[in-house]
């Protein structure tokens, strides 16, 4: 039978919305809803018509982690792995892909909700929006959201998260890095189109090339990243739109791309 569909996917102008549909189960990420949310990411990933992804969510709360009903029995040992799998799999997807994806919060993320976010290259949130990670208090600390926040937050922040399990705020985790922007609800549609038409204005091959080299040179020793993006520069100019963006400057006109 074909998976419940726990996901909408809709695209316009360059940019996919992808909108976690489960607000009854407060969006958890359910082993159907993690496979939902990789259909929509890999969908016709490589077409020029896709430019920018953002992920937000229908009701009160962004994404409440794993589905604990899934892991509630001990003995399915099988099941607890596919579904951890999965998971590990979309989030380090997510970097993965040739285009920016945005997080666009609008409520509480907790645990695996909130490794969502840290997963995300850019994250605006509104000022009701809270981040937690707290498995510890329900005896399953959140090892694998730990990923993530201890690689968006400065350790001492992300493991007081994990200690107690107490939520940041919207402000607290815009101070601490977890998010880009944090802006009134009623502008949080608007900033996160502001930011994705301006990705949109780039081109998608040089946005891809910089996204991959990115988060490649950020896991290398200085001397190793320098090495590593002085070769990527060097290709960035063998690149059509590399050629096109320098001469477009030079001739005081709009660049025209190929992507």
């Amino acid at each position: 039978p074909p998976l419940e569909k726990l996901t909408v996917r809709r695209q316009a102008g360059g940019v996919r919305d992808i909108i976690l549909n489960n607000p009854r189960k407060r969006n958890a990420l359910s082993l159907s809803m993690l496979q939902s949310l990789k259909e929509d990411l890999l969908h016709d990933v490589k077409s020029k018509d896709l430019r920018v992804i953002i992920i937000s969510a229908e009701g009160p709360i962004f994404c409440s982690g794993h589905d604990l009903k899934e892991l509630a029995s001990e003995d399915d040992v099988k099941h607890h792995s596919q579904v951890f799998e999965i998971c590990a799999e979309v989030m380090t997807l997510m970097q993965k892909l040739p285009v920016p994806v945005i997080a666009k919060v609008n409520g509480l993320a907790t645990a695996a909700g909130c490794q969502l976010v840290a997963s995300c290259d850019i994250a605006v949130a509104s000022e009701k929006s809270q981040f937690a990670t707290p498995g510890v208090n329900i005896g399953l600390f959140c090892s694998t959201p730990a990923v993530a926040l201890g690689r968006s937050l400065p350790r001492k922040v992300a493991l007081e998260m994990l200690f107690t399990g107490e939520p940041l705020s919207a402000q607290e985790a815009l101070m601490h890095g977890l998010v880009s922007k944090v802006v009134p609800e009623d502008k949080l549609e608007e900033e996160t189109m502001k930011i994705s038409h301006k990705i949109c204005e780039s081109s998608k091959s040089v946005l891809a090339l910089g996204k991959a080299t990115f988060y490649r040179q950020i896991a290398q020793d200085l001397d190793t990243a320098y090495k590593m993006t002085t070769q990527v520069m060097v290709d960035n100019l063998t690149l059509r739109d590399g050629q096109e963006g320098i001469e477009a400057f030079i001739q005081k006109r709009k660049p025209v791309w190929s992507h």
